[in-house]
């Protein structure tokens, strides 16, 4: 089982109920027989096309197909729920992004935004900092798919109080580097009590490689996915959420320059890291997360120096796992369940009342968010590679807010939150809509 990247251009088409289906033909007809999707971003769009780049996962048996929900799957809520304020807050993986492009270097956003919240649920590429994780207390840690599917309607997240987790690492060819990560899994359980079921060696290990698509976005190829996906079935009911740490080939070189150019190249890692952990949440409806493993030893004695400030996180660690499994040791588990996705205590679709992304950035969630008639709040100041002009999608009046930057979006979270347009806190105050009706 392979998973890799393709890319498609579909023509524009007017949005409207059938959105999803339009998008879900034009890629299904990329598709082989064995093959389904697991991620998709429009990266550019004109008057004319749409960009679009998804990540594939080969191998799938038709009985199995016909289980899996589609990506493109889409429920409309019926009720907004406004009991409590809760947020969703997306840095996409892989895009360059200026905030949240490197190790976790957006979690000082996630704690502001979730201030102004009583809930606010990201995703690891948020917080993942290699041994940090300071997601806020009121933070839900889910990964990417498992936020689209509550988007769309099709999943619900149930909070818990901890996770039993399954570890699976490479068997790697340098003992000292497994030994490692190990030691990272034991002081997780001797400080904050992780609760590691077992930590299963794979051999021969995953095949992960980094590299770039036609947008500039980072993705990859990876092969082995049926090893994951074995020793997930052959533990089922012992665990909960599952943390992969496993080597990601990328170019000796690259990662040297990458720490010496002061934060201008686009971290190579994410985007494959994200293609992984979508398959495995869409096969099994699990939590997961992905952190890399040192590649050789000659990566490990790279004398990298001062770097700068949003790579340190990741220059100074070993193992790099520290942050998914405090992330995975409480992330709320997925509920696809229809007949109770709706039940008291668990979050799904109704209860969302903003979705905060970098601007020009165009997926599944936003397209959700747009239908769901959510708000979205997009951020000019997290500049990144797509490019989208989201102001000229058919928003509902009110619905949709560019902002400057995250001190603004807080100021708008907020504002929505206190059932004050924002708008009226502006000058100057447009006039007051008077229609004559004559009958």
């Amino acid at each position: 089982m392979d998973l890799i990247e393709k890319q498609v251009t579909i023509p524009i088409t007017p949005f409207d109920q059938n959105t999803f289906k339009f998008f879900q033909e034009a890629v299904q007809s990329n598709l082989k027989n064995d093959e389904i999707p697991v991620r998709f971003v429009i990266t550019e769009m004109d008057e004319l096309e749409y960009q679009c780049e998804f990540a594939a996962l080969s191998g799938i048996e038709e009985s199995l197909s016909e289980k899996i929900n589609s990506i493109f799957k889409f429920k409309p809520r019926k009720i907004e729920r406004t009991g409590s304020f809760d947020a969703i807050f997306l840095v996409p993986t892989g895009i360059d992004a200026k905030i949240g492009g490197h190790a976790g270097d957006a979690t000082p956003v996630a704690r502001v935004l979730a201030e102004v919240c009583d809930r606010l649920i990201t995703h690891p590429n948020v917080v993942n900092a290699s041994d940090i994780n300071e997601i806020p207390e009121n933070a839900f840690y889910v990964e990417g798919s498992g936020i689209t599917n509550l988007l769309m309607g099709t999943a619900a997240l149930q909070p818990v109080h901890k996770n039993r987790v399954l570890v699976i690492i490479d068997d790697h060819e340098i003992e000292m580097f497994a030994n490692d990560t190990i030691n990272a899994v034991s002081a997780a359980r001797a400080t904050y009590g992780f609760d590691c079921v077992k930590v299963v060696k794979l051999n021969p290990p995953l095949k992960m490689v980094a590299d770039f698509v036609k947008s500039g976005r980072a993705a990859g190829k990876i092969s082995g996915f049926e090893r994951i996906r074995a020793v997930i079935e052959e533990n089922k009911g012992t665990f909960d959420a599952v943390a992969i740490a496993s080597v990601i080939d990328v170019d000796d070189q690259y990662h040297e320059d990458y720490f010496h150019r002061d934060g201008s190249m686009i971290n190579p890692w994410g985007g494959v890291e994200a293609m992984l952990t979508h398959a495995v949440s869409i096969l099994f409806e699990i939590p997961a997360a992905h952190s890399p493993m040192l590649e050789s030893q000659k990566v490990a004695d790279f004398d990298l120096g001062l770097v700068e400030p949003r790579l340190a996180a990741e220059a100074v660690s070993l193992t790099f796992v520290q942050c998914m499994l405090k992330g995975l040791h409480r992330s709320p588990r997925i509920i696809t369940d229809p007949d109770v996705m709706s039940d008291a205590g668990l979050l799904n679709a109704a209860d969302i009342s903003c979705l905060v992304i970098p601007d020009k950035c165009l997926g599944l969630p936003t397209l959700a968010a747009l239908e769901q008639g959510i708000p979205v709040i997009a951020v000019r100041e997290n500049s990144n590679l797509m490019n989208n002009n989201l102001d000229t999608l058919p928003w509902a009046p009110g619905q949709f807010y560019q902002v400057d930057n995250y001190w603004e979006a807080a100021g708008v979270m907020s504002a929505l939150k206190s059932g004050i347009l924002p708008a009226s806190m502006r000058r100057p105050l447009n006039a007051t809509k008077v229609e004559k009706r004559q009958f």
